[in-house]
């Protein structure tokens, strides 16, 4: 056997000093790639929807109630089956519920016999869902508090007659020292982690939703997850990169669905001087169309603060109007010049005029705006932007999660056969991949997606020279709204005439050549092999669009080769889709799309163990059941295991000397 770099066989040899020391490990990962493939799970489109996102978590989109059916369907009823269910994903709440039930009904069944039981199916729960892992990897998924406890019963079976009184002892002991409670969390959370062996978040944390704050802070503390940033994230990150057209759009989106919890909860962002400004500037003024997006069932915004978000939805959307013409004029390389609109409002005579045209608007009442400066901010509104930029780039917690999404996220990601991306891939007219001009230079494809991020990341670089920071600062607002931009791809983003021209036809936004052609299969392949994407059964996955279910709308595109998995998990889109989000599930046996329907709420959860009610699509069923060795992470493997050999050639044939202790 030829051997390998000399180097690279002296830093294997500190950890494998022997040649006993490198046969295990050839042995143990050898073992390792005949396990069953980890689960993984992609979502996309999450907009700040944290309930549903977080039960969504703690089910596994459904594998747990699943692993509990297959276990106790027999031996259980269906009520038993929610309860056990509902115990696993919310233990401390539910736990509370039962002993107070328990109390009050002064029931046969002891707290203690309850503990007990419960304890013993958990760990039959656990035992399954574990059990395409190896010892080691588990083991790291124990909280240290219990690792050793619940390793051991893990891996003990209380059928056997041997085991079965080493095994109840250490059940009674728990109870007895008072520590059920904390073991049952403790079993339910590890259970959670175990059911997804990798997350995958496909853009859109941000925007519409009310807890945005919530699920970046649960996925920071996620075991192992992933994340290709989207338009909506993006115009986050720009926002504490200090963009102030970017600080303007997620301030006017929040406003437009009443939702300030994520600011002002989530970031502490000081919305005090808008609400004043507002309230001067707009006093006379309804601000009727401008009136935020609740659900019909709304009880939390009354008359007098639906009129104060209208009023600071308005005067935000003009100041973004005139901040956007700003960076439009500073930027002209970006050829975005018919999104300079407010020079053509003819004040007067309350109308638009443009091209020869005359449109009717739809609001007329504009205090701030100057025709002969129209792109020129107020010295109020001035002062305004100045406070707000200091909010977002002081946000401590902003800034933490923006550093979250860099260094768990990127443009595009390839995982296992599937190239994994937010939006679109800029394509040409006849499907080729589209160059696209970028601070100078021009991209396509895989290369463009790269050197985007690459840019995303100097805004925030310390080290970045000023003029390339300014730059990257700037950029933000172009991924989130730019014709090239890969997380936008249309034409123009017409928000404008949404707010202000009666005529519908010119709200219109007409999409790039992706979204058009993203149903042919050639072009799919095309866009895989650019990216270098390999294998038999490949995908592309990505989300951004809803996909409309209601109107018949297939997510499976292309001859499967591309998944859009934005099934509007957003209470704003359920009307849109039909449905109420996806999660796409790729196991050992292969690709299934869960589909969910609306979920109530996490209180009706833990009170009355309703659940996400979900159904499954078979997309794409494997020939044989895929094991590690048929993974990225299999592959890793097996150049491990040929670097070992490399070694024990050494280690036989004297080119290297075993490091035996004296």
């Amino acid at each position: 056997m030829p051997t390998t770099d000399p180097r690279i066989l002296e830093l294997l040899s500190r950890s494998y000093p022997t040649i006993a020391a490198a046969s295990s490990e050839i042995i143990n990962l050898e073992a390792i790639l005949n396990l069953p493939k980890g689960t993984e799970h992609f979502m996309a489109d999450i907009h700040g929807e944290y309930e549903a996102f977080l039960h969504i978590l703690k089910n596994a989109s459904g594998n747990i109630k699943r692993k509990v059916k297959e276990l106790y369907a027999d031996t259980l009823s269906p009520d038993e089956l929610r309860e056990l269910c509902t115990l696993i994903y919310y233990p401390e709440q539910k736990l509370e519920i039962i002993k107070n039930q328990l109390e009050a009904a002064q029931s046969d069944t002891t707290l203690s016999a309850f503990y007990a039981t419960t304890l013993q199916r958990l760990i039959r729960v656990c035992q399954s869902v574990s059990s395409k892992y190896t010892r080691s990897k588990v083991r790291k998924a124990l909280p240290a508090e219990f690792a050793y406890i619940i390793e051991e019963l893990l891996h003990e079976s209380p059928s056997d007659d041997d085991k079965q009184a080493y095994f109840d002892r250490i059940i009674q002991t728990i109870i007895e020292t008072g520590r059920a409670d904390a073991f049952i969390t403790a079993l339910a959370t590890v259970i959670q982690q175990l059911a997804v062996d990798q997350l995958h978040i496909l853009g859109d944390i941000f925007d519409r939703g009310p807890g945005a704050h919530i699920i970046m802070d649960r996925l920071c503390q996620h075991h192992s997850f992933d994340i290709q940033w989207g338009n909506h994230d993006a115009l986050w990150m720009g926002a504490a990169a200090g963009n102030d057209c970017c600080i303007a759009n997620v301030l006017r989106l929040s406003l437009r669905y009443g939702n300030m919890q994520t600011l002002e909860d989530g970031y502490g962002i000081n919305l005090v001087p808008l609400a004043t400004f507002a309230m001067e500037t707009y006093a006379s003024d309804p601000c009727d169309l401008f009136g935020p997006r609740l659900d019909k069932d709304d009880t939390t915004h009354n008359e007098k603060t639906r009129r104060l978000i209208a009023q600071m939805h308005k005067a935000i959307s003009i100041i973004q109007f005139k901040l956007e013409a700003q960076m439009i004029l500073r930027r002209p390389e970006w050829q975005m010049q018919d999104r300079l609109v407010l020079q053509y409002i003819d004040k007067e005579r309350g109308l638009f005029v443009k091209d020869g045209v005359t449109y009717e608007m739809t609001d007329t009442f504009l205090p701030t705006l100057d025709p002969a400066h129209p792109y020129d901010l107020t010295p109020e509104e001035a002062e305004l932007v100045r406070q707000l930029h200091h909010s977002f780039r002081v946000s401590d917690k902003l800034q933490k999660h923006i550093k979250c999404l860099f260094s768990h996220g990127c443009m595009y990601a390839i995982y296992n056969g599937n190239l994994l991306f937010h939006a679109s891939v800029p394509l040409n007219a006849d499907g080729t991949l589209k160059e696209v001009d970028l601070n100078g230079q021009r991209y396509s494809g895989r290369e463009l997606l790269h050197q985007i991020g690459m840019t995303m990341r100097s805004a925030f670089n310390a080290d970045t020279p000023r003029q390339e920071k300014q730059f990257a600062k700037d950029y933000f607002w172009y991924l989130w709204c730019g014709q090239d931009s890969p997380l936008f791809d249309k034409d123009r983003m017409a928000t404008f005439e949404r707010y202000f021209l009666r005529d519908k036809s010119t709200h219109e936004e007409r999409k790039g050549y992706y979204y058009l052609l993203r149903d042919n299969a050639e072009v799919c392949d095309r866009i895989l092999d650019a990216f270098g994407v390999e294998g038999k059964h490949r995908h592309i996955i990505n989300g951004h669009v809803p996909v409309r279910v209601a109107g018949g709308e297939s997510p499976i595109k292309a001859d499967g080769r591309l998944m859009v998995i934005d099934g509007g998990l957003s209470k704003a889109y359920h009307n849109t889709t039909g449905i109420a989000g996806y999660t796409l599930v790729f196991h050992s046996r292969g690709f299934e799309l869960i589909q969910h329907e609306p979920f109530e709420s996490a209180d009706d959860a833990i009170r009355r163990g309703t659940d996400i009610v979900s159904s499954k699509q078979i997309v794409e069923l494997s020939g044989h059941r895929l094991r590690v060795r048929d993974t990225d992470k299999g592959r890793e493997i097996l150049s491990q295991i040929q670097e070992l050999q490399h070694l024990l050639y050494a280690y036989r044939h004297g080119i290297l000397k075993e490091r035996t202790r004296q």
